[in-house]
């Protein structure tokens, strides 16, 4: 049963074009350059569905899957989620977006699990909110063999705006938002972070934002 699934680079580049995408169009809708962070709710984990949607062999997308359904679909027993719940400490919940391999399917449990991701607007530095995230997307993704889950890596995609009048700039945000989420990481067996985008953009006389990827894999990730 293997598919076509996309890579990680062609992931990670529709993720941050979804978010660049929504930031350009809620600017045009309210006719402000900044204020993205004010988008109704789902507005970026939409926009990220729709840019997936145009890989040329796109995954199954789901949003607000819950973590029973995730690790149901992603573990080797399906009827061990509970077990690995109750283990890791982990509480339900539900996931922004989770990324499934594409296939015709037989019954209605036999999906295959890929990718989780946590979506965020207007981060501006790394509340418990985001750690949290960080911390359920590091339990679900350890493990001591590659064949113990069928997850990939996680993501951790946010759009983080400041006004021009703001203390801590942009670059320094990052910088901390990362250290933080590299600390849990790092405490954690098996697991590894890399980080993509960043980009700082300027608005004279109005403020800065920035579009960021936080990822998340075992260290074994193939590639």
């Amino acid at each position: 049963m293997m598919n076509n699934f996309p890579s990680q680079v062609q992931v990670i580049d529709s993720v941050l074009n979804g978010i660049n995408t929504a930031q350009s169009n809620y600017s045009d809708w309210i006719a402000h350059d900044l204020y993205l962070s004010y988008a109704p709710e789902k507005f970026l984990s939409i926009h990220v569905s729709q840019e997936l949607a145009k890989i040329k062999q796109p995954p199954e997308i789901f949003i607000d899957a819950t973590i029973s359904d995730i690790l149901k679909s992603s573990l080797p027993k399906k009827d061990s989620y509970r077990w690995f719940m109750a283990e890791n400490n982990i509480a339900q919940d539900v996931i922004c977006l989770t990324l499934d391999e594409r296939f015709e399917h037989k019954n209605d449990n036999d999906s295959v699990s890929r990718v989780i991701m946590s979506i965020q607007n207007g981060v501006r530095n790394a509340q418990n909110e985001y750690k949290q995230d960080i911390e359920v997307m590091c339990k679900m993704l350890q493990r001591d063999k590659q064949a113990d889950s069928s997850l990939d890596y996680g993501l951790f995609a946010f759009y983080l705006d400041i006004s021009n009048t703001a203390r801590k700039k942009s670059k320094k945000r990052v910088e901390e938002i990362i250290e933080a989420f590299d600390e849990i990481v790092s405490s954690y067996k098996n697991l590894k972070s890399s980080f993509k985008g960043g980009d700082i953009n300027k608005i004279e006389n109005v403020g800065e934002w920035c579009i960021g990827c936080y990822i998340i894999e075992p260290t074994f990730n193939i590639k």
